[in-house]
């Protein structure tokens, strides 16, 4: 009997040693004389994980200039009525709405995985829908100061097609936010066939401004 209570002891330290740890603490101690210095050390591993994120603006949309990067589902749109004097005469006019009034959009980038290229896409000239057409070069886009150091570069619109990409280069943090007020413009160099050119999402008028990043 004494045998089979000494195996079985036997057999419980060793399914002891072999079950898995469940605690995960950290803990040591250390003896040594009372006269002596007696120190013990513990450990404890700390880990963050950033999501990588690009946030893209061109008019209405989230604070982002305090943290708030959220999606806006809100179209805005420029708008331009010369008057018959003012038609084909060179003097560009400047453009009605904008988050910012007067043709003037918020543009803004955040992101934080190295370089973003932008670029702009339209889906052919603005049309009357009755076979006259005014080219996206007529309209100009100027960017200028808005809230960080580096102003926000705009592609340069064209018809039916993507626009030359424009990169924005990282800093070696990765990190890049970068904001502009676009100024849209109609060039006003040409003299058009009467009519509305154009519109909410007809006619060849919406532009896709998009950013990409690794």
């Amino acid at each position: 009997m004494r045998t089979l209570s000494v195996v079985k002891a036997v057999l419980a330290a060793a399914a002891v040693a072999a079950a898995p740890l469940v605690c995960h603490a950290e803990s040591s101690v250390q003896t040594g004389a009372a006269t002596a210095t007696t120190g013990a050390t513990a450990h404890v591993d700390f880990q963050i994980t950033i999501p990588k994120f690009l946030y893209l603006r061109v008019g209405n949309g989230s604070a982002y200039t305090t943290g708030t990067y959220a999606a806006n589902p809100t179209v805005d749109q420029i708008t331009w009525a010369p008057t018959a004097a003012q038609v084909g005469t060179g003097t560009a006019i400047a453009g009605t709405g904008g988050d910012l009034t007067g043709g003037v959009e918020t543009a803004a980038i955040v992101s934080n995985s190295g370089n973003v290229t932008l670029n702009a896409t339209t889906s052919g000239q603005l049309s009357d829908g009755a076979g006259d057409n005014i080219s996206f070069a007529q309209i100009t886009t100027t960017a200028s100061s808005n809230t960080t150091g580096t102003v926000l570069p705009a592609p340069v619109l064209v018809d039916g097609a993507t626009s030359a990409n424009v990169v924005i280069n990282a800093p070696a943090t990765k990190v890049i936010k970068q904001d502009a007020k676009w100024a849209f413009a109609y060039a006003n160099t040409a003299t058009p066939p009467a009519g509305v050119y154009g519109g909410v999402n007809t006619n060849n008028s919406r532009v896709t401004y998009t950013a990409t990043m690794p």
